[in-house]
């Protein structure tokens, strides 16, 4: 009889840690919009030549990027770390689409893009426009850029910009924002609880 209880007990123990685990395991490791709202939508040209809207992508979870293809370190860590969480996701990288919003429109043409972040992944997709509409972006999405000349030259810049990535959800919705720096484990958990949680 004692036996019977104490295996009952254990087990009873076991499924209130493992439900524990679950429930620990669905938080948001990024910074999780409580309540989600809708993402700002923007048409711009897309790396592939056509227009590119944000609502293109309904059913599929975007992760989005804001960079430009001449920095050489904080915009090619990022990427390469989002081509890491593509092969770690598997089957379900299927589902995700990487989007690249570029912050600095003189250099980064449709055509610069493309090749660019091919390099990462032939899946990211590039978006560019007039320093008006991709300003206009930024803003709704609270991201700032600045360009810095290089001292003794008259022409040469960098683009100094904040570096977030943005999880936005099947149905459209802002649902994480993970800061530079953000493990390829960190980033496929996210992706993978919100893909989890909503059906195409």
């Amino acid at each position: 009889m004692k036996a019977a209880f104490f295996a009952l007990f254990f087990l009873l123990f076991s499924s209130s840690i493992d439900m524990a685990n679950a429930a620990e395991d669905a938080t948001l490791k990024g910074g999780a919009f409580d309540p989600p709202r809708i993402a700002p939508d923007f048409s711009l040209r897309g790396s592939d030549g056509t227009e590119l809207k944000l609502s293109r992508y309904r059913g599929k979870l975007v992760v989005l990027e804001f960079g430009y293809t001449s920095c050489f370190d904080v915009c090619p860590t990022s990427l390469a770390m989002l081509a890491q969480v593509r092969k770690k996701l598997g089957a379900l990288a299927a589902d995700v689409q990487i989007v690249y919003v570029t912050v600095d429109p003189e250099r980064d043409t449709a055509a610069i893009l493309k090749p660019y972040l091919a390099a990462f992944d032939p899946s990211f997709v590039g978006a560019t426009g007039s320093p008006e509409q991709l300003a206009r972006v930024r803003k709704d999405y609270g991201i700032s850029a600045s360009k810095n000349m290089v001292p003794g030259s008259k022409t040469a810049y960098t683009m100094s910009h904040s570096s977030y990535l943005y999880l936005i959800d099947r149905q459209g919705s802002l649902r994480s924002m993970m800061p530079f720096g953000s493990s390829v484990d960190d980033v496929a958990h996210d992706v993978r609880v919100l893909l989890s949680t909503q059906k195409k």
